[in-house]
């Protein structure tokens, strides 16, 4: 080897060597800058807590169950530190109401634009869920408020959930034998889907008589890559995870090659002064012509982010509901039946009017979310130095807010762990600023009502004829896929309701 080789060699090395001494430095500057604040020991210098999260990831296992740990422990307000990354879990009322309430700080730009795309293809892009921009983002809600909060849209809307919980209904009368076995969490996202389709879309896509359809698996691979360790840098390149991240790649491409086939055929009938169905698709392209410079690719992004988040969370929910009233409370399931016997009776056709007079079942959903929320937080970018809890915190780092944790904690609910819809009775005091399911402030969700009115319709038609019977050895685990769901997903046998009117 040539001596100008060799020198060559050596100046490589030297820069490396350099860098890595300049990186390490770094990291050593950032213990140095917020190691005042409370937190778990690192595993390692480097990798600081990766090793701990990772263990608590794998197998997509709940990795909310270690930060409870950590927050029971290091909180109110605790660090955690990822390379030369750090984030702070704030478990205080008092920065939620300060952080979360305020649109003085936005989304973590970090976090969510983690979500822009999956494995080089678009996906969430900048839509409602992911900006982290304020300003574009308050915009976007001005084009896409309208319908999913307003009263008559959702008065509209009660056609659409008794006609697809109806098809439900029938699909369970077939298998309501006690022996068949039900994945009640598959069937019910398949509902969920259809629901959101339809109204919000204008497609008929009949999941639940069409078992070939696409979406469902199309969803389910772009919730397992949202947090995937295979989206780590190096990772996603060994062969062995090449046809994961393919099929996920062929899913954002199917999910947002139907958007943009479904948005161009109704601007085309609007164009054409056809009739039009007044669902949300055409709102949002009624109020972005009104507002003008709301290009097409944002408005997939949309498009993805109602398709997915308007049917996930209302069907995981419906699932853990299930699940949790299955299970040894023979008393909440009476008081249930007890209520919608005599606010619906025999009813097939559930008014808007009767959900306000559906109390206990509105007691028991939410207490369902508080301890089994699908969305578990949510974070906030804090730009300048400022005090929380006590602490001084340098700027430039995200805020996380964990409701999962905070419904799980002593401190906020007594007996934590003890199903009790009484906690949401009118008499009950209200949670202030620990119990956020759907967020709160001005970033909160825009179709929790919707979700709401939806899970109602479904679980009250549910009581009104079956009884459900777990399956016996399934995992009654939560799953975590960035939003959670029962990890075996609630496998029952049904039965018509013994004691129907």
């Amino acid at each position: 080897m040539t001596d100008w080789l060799l020198s060559l060699l050596a100046l490589a090395g030297l820069i490396l060597g350099l860098l890595l001494l300049s990186y390490l430095g770094y990291v050593h500057y950032i213990h140095l800058k917020f190691d005042h604040i409370p937190g778990p020991p690192r595993d390692s210098f480097l990798m600081g807590h990766a090793y701990s999260l990772k263990e608590n990831m794998e197998g997509y296992k709940n990795r909310h169950d270690k930060i409870l740990q950590w927050a029971e422990t290091y909180g109110p307000l605790f660090r955690i530190n990822v390379f030369h990354q750090i984030a702070l879990f704030a478990i205080s009322p008092e920065a939620i109401k300060e952080y979360m309430m305020s649109p003085k700080y936005p989304k973590d730009p970090k976090t969510y634009n983690t979500l822009f795309n999956l494995f080089g293809k678009r996906f969430l892009g900048k839509g409602l869920l992911t900006d982290p921009d304020h300003d574009h983002w308050y915009k976007q809600r001005k084009i896409n408020e309208p319908l999913p909060s307003a009263k008559l849209y959702l008065m509209d809307m009660m056609g659409v959930f008794n006609e697809k919980a109806e098809h439900l209904m029938e699909r369970l009368e077939e298998k309501a034998d006690g022996i068949q076995e039900v994945g009640f969490h598959a069937i019910i996202n398949r509902l969920t889907l259809d629901v959101i389709c339809k109204v919000a879309f204008g497609m008929e896509l009949n999941l639940l008589d069409e078992n070939q359809s696409p979406f469902p698996h199309a969803i389910a691979m772009v919730l397992k890559a949202w947090f995937s360790p295979f989206r780590y840098l190096f990772i996603q390149y060994m062969p062995q995870h090449r046809k994961f991240i393919w099929e996920v790649q062929e899913s954002v491409e199917l999910l947002r090659k139907t958007g943009k086939e479904c948005i161009q055929k109704r601007k085309q009938a609007i164009q054409s002064r056809e009739e039009v169905p007044q669902d949300i698709l055409t709102k949002i392209l009624q109020s972005a012509e009104q507002e003008g410079d709301y290009d097409d690719e944002l408005m997939l992004d949309n498009f993805i982010t109602f398709f997915i988040a308007g049917q996930e969370t209302t069907a995981n929910q419906l699932a853990f509901t299930i699940m949790r009233n299955s299970r040894g409370q023979p008393e909440i399931t009476a008081k249930l039946r007890a209520e919608v016997d005599e606010v619906i009776g025999l009813k097939r056709d559930i008014s808007f009017d009767d959900l306000g007079k559906l109390r206990y079942v509105t007691q028991v959903l939410k207490e369902s979310l508080r301890m089994y929320p699908p969305a578990p937080g949510t974070s906030r970018y804090v730009a300048e130095d400022a005090v929380i809890e006590g602490i001084k915190v340098p700027g430039g780092v995200p805020l996380i807010f964990n409701t999962f944790v905070m419904g799980r904690m002593d401190k906020f609910f007594k007996d934590p762990y003890t199903f009790d819809p009484e906690r949401f009775s009118p008499t009950a005091t209200k949670p202030d600023h620990f119990y956020f399911p759907f967020a709160l402030g001005p970033r909160s969700c825009l179709g929790q009502v919707f979700s709401q009115m939806e899970a109602k319709v479904v679980l009250v038609k549910l009581l009104q004829r079956f009884e459900f019977n777990l399956v016996p050895e399934q995992s009654y685990e939560i799953m975590d896929l960035g939003t959670l769901r029962p990890r075996d997903g609630v496998v029952c046998t049904v039965t018509p309701r013994a004691d129907s009117l």
